[in-house]
């Protein structure tokens, strides 16, 4: 089944098109008006129906609009159809109605809270009632370096009933346009409340347009881009901003039983392989303890090789490719000189590379597929390795014996890790993950207490 894209947003307008000022304060009208007459009195279960069902489009094998994300997604993106397909399977697999009931339950106590007023427990103890709302008009600039973060901000935007405005980064609006078409053929007027478009960063006019007419703006990228865009929004407007965040995994000793390092070095490569570590979820260095770290280097590098042959990374452009054989050739003559550090990587291609080191001090990975291992003697010693970062890490995906993961999992959260998971699950987030520690549905309402007049307790 072939599919021929209507021009419905921006971002499906031809290349030679212009994007102007004037251009987004029409989408801005567009979109609030038929907020108004589709979207602000629809109820929640409605609208968790209609987005489950424009996820089962993209579940089915036989799906358009799939098949355009894998046919011509590589291009688009640079991933490869394997990677495209394994993360859109697990993107799309999440967002069920239960799922997404919980993430409203989650953040905002109750799952009717934007429909009505509602009380839970404490509410009602002291005769209170909440109802939260959403921002009428919700604008999402996003970084673009892997699909699910733009497809997850329409998701929320829907849930909170706002008109939408996505900024993509030039070259990333291909999977969030996909779904926003995918919404349409559910329901146009779901559809008819979200606008896609793409610019680069530098033309701050449209970004200007863009932030003028919103009420809420949510924002994703480096801390640079970051400070430029809330000195940009003023303050009277909500700013949401999600910025430069890394991740690792930490692999203890009781983990590493008899014929458990192979599986633990598949776990580890598939994190690494997920959007080619192109997102904050992604391990840049992977800590072992004890004497196994090298060992589990060599597993690894294993385990990269062979998803290469099914989940191959893609081609890099010219500057990516020169970054990571200038590294390697660095950590060549490195381990030349010293047992201490150990190099394996794909040879001729730059499609994988495994730095074993036994300093435990944290290192930035320059990415796609190029992943640091270090030994370490304790869960104390990677953080001290790592604490330069501490404000940084978002996630560490974590393998160790049941009895153990608990007293580690609590260490994490006392250090500031938001978010601990199982080796190999790293990518893999639910919808209602608190991102950055935050929970992101109540990141974006407004709330509105009703304080009833308590019942009478006086006796003639």
């Amino acid at each position: 089944m072939s599919l021929t894209l209507p021009q419905c947003y921006l971002a499906d307008l031809p290349p030679e098109a212009q994007v102007t000022p004037a251009l987004i304060r029409d989408a801005w009208l567009s979109v609030l008006r038929n907020r108004e007459h589709y979207l602000v009195r629809r109820a929640t279960s409605s609208i968790l129906r209609d987005l489950e069902s424009a996820a089962a489009l993209w579940r089915a094998q036989d799906s358009p609009y799939r098949r355009l994300a894998l046919d011509l997604g590589p291009a688009q993106t640079g991933f490869s159809a394997p990677i495209l397909e394994e993360g859109l399977s697990q993107l799309f697999g999440s967002l069920t109605v239960a799922q997404l009931e919980a993430w409203v339950e989650q953040d905002l106590g109750h799952p009717s809270r934007l429909d009505a007023f509602c009380a839970t427990g404490p509410e009602r103890a002291s005769h209170r009632r909440s109802k939260a709302v959403g921002p009428s008009a919700l604008a999402h600039i996003t970084a673009g370096n892997i699909p699910p973060a733009g497809v997850l901000n329409v998701v929320s935007g829907l849930l909170v009933r706002s008109a939408q405005f996505v900024k993509c980064a030039a070259g990333g609006s291909w999977v969030p346009r996909l779904f926003a078409h995918s919404l349409r053929e559910i329901n146009p007027h779901l559809g008819a409340c979200l606008e896609i478009a793409e610019w680069p960063r530098e033309r701050t006019d449209l970004t200007e347009a863009l932030i003028a007419d919103a009420e809420c703006v949510t924002a994703s990228g480096s801390d640079e881009a970051i400070s430029a865009l809330r000195s940009a929004v003023p303050v009277t407007k909500r700013f949401v901003a999600y910025g430069h965040r890394v991740s690792f995994a930490y692999i203890a000793a009781d983990a590493m039983g008899p014929g458990q390092i192979e599986t633990l070095a598949a776990r580890a490569a598939r994190d690494v392989c997920a959007w080619n570590q192109q997102g904050c979820l992604s391990p840049h260095v992977i800590y072992v303890q004890e004497t196994g770290a090298e060992d589990f280097a060599r597993h690894l590098a294993a385990a990269l090789d062979a998803a290469e042959q099914t989940h191959p990374r893609g081609p890099l452009p010219d500057a990516d490719a020169a970054t990571i054989r200038s590294r390697r050739s660095f950590y060549e003559v490195r381990a030349a000189a010293s047992r201490e550090t150990r190099l394996w990587h794909s040879n001729p291609s730059t499609a994988w590379t495994v730095v074993y080191e036994a300093n435990p001090q944290f290192q930035a990975s320059c990415l796609n597929r190029f992943v640091y291992v270090k030994g370490v003697d304790a869960l104390e010693t990677a953080l001290q390795g790592a604490d330069r970062l501490r404000r940084h890490v978002s996630t560490v995906g974590l393998a160790a014996s049941p009895a153990h993961a608990s007293e580690l999992a609590a260490r994490l959260a006392d250090w500031g890790v938001t978010r601990i998971c199982p080796l190999g699950q790293m990518q893999d987030p639910p919808p209602l993950w608190r991102h950055d520690g935050r929970p992101a549905l109540t990141d974006l309402v407004r709330w509105t207490d009703w304080e009833e007049e308590a019942p009478s307790h006086t006796h003639p």
